[in-house]
């Protein structure tokens, strides 16, 4: 009787297809990015900022997947160019939240549309089935991971 070759795993294994597909599919539209002459963590904060302006650092840090204090390099740097504005919360003075200027208003819309645009061109790699349930699927797991639905050994 033959045996039965073992699966490899790096290849079919969940977290190397989440990540490799996001590095390849990431690197396409950050080359688009960086032509604007932005780097790829100013992108994130234009897109944080283009769905909810006026975010606080702690906000912008966790939607972008940074550590805060990274994140308040990245805002002071473009502060300087001219892209985001901080302003004190009209609530609590104390807090300070995040604003688009016009010129990151004008660059963040740019860039969404080429996102949506490249995620569409993305998704038509698949069967319209699998594009279809894609992002659904990939919510839920996130759902999951954020509400510890997970165990973690």
């Amino acid at each position: 009787m033959l045996a039965q070759t073992p699966e490899k795993f790096v290849s079919s294994y969940l977290l190397y297809l989440l990540a490799a597909s996001s590095e390849a599919a990431s690197h396409q539209f950050h080359a688009k990015v960086r032509k604007l002459g932005l780097r790829v963590p100013e992108w994130r904060v234009l897109a944080c900022l283009f769905d909810q302006d006026g975010l606080m650092i702690t906000q912008l840090a966790r939607f972008s997947l940074m550590e805060q204090s990274r994140m308040t390099r990245i805002v002071d740097q473009m502060e300087k160019r001219g892209l985001v504005a901080r302003k004190s919360d009209a609530g609590d003075g104390r807090r300070v939240r995040i604003y688009l200027t016009d010129d990151g208003r004008l660059m963040s819309t740019q860039l969404v549309l080429e996102a949506k645009d490249h995620e569409k061109r993305l998704l038509s790699a698949l069967s319209p089935a699998d594009a279809e349930r894609i992002k659904p699927s990939l919510l839920r797991l996130l759902d999951a991971l954020n509400s510890s639905l997970i165990s973690q050994d």
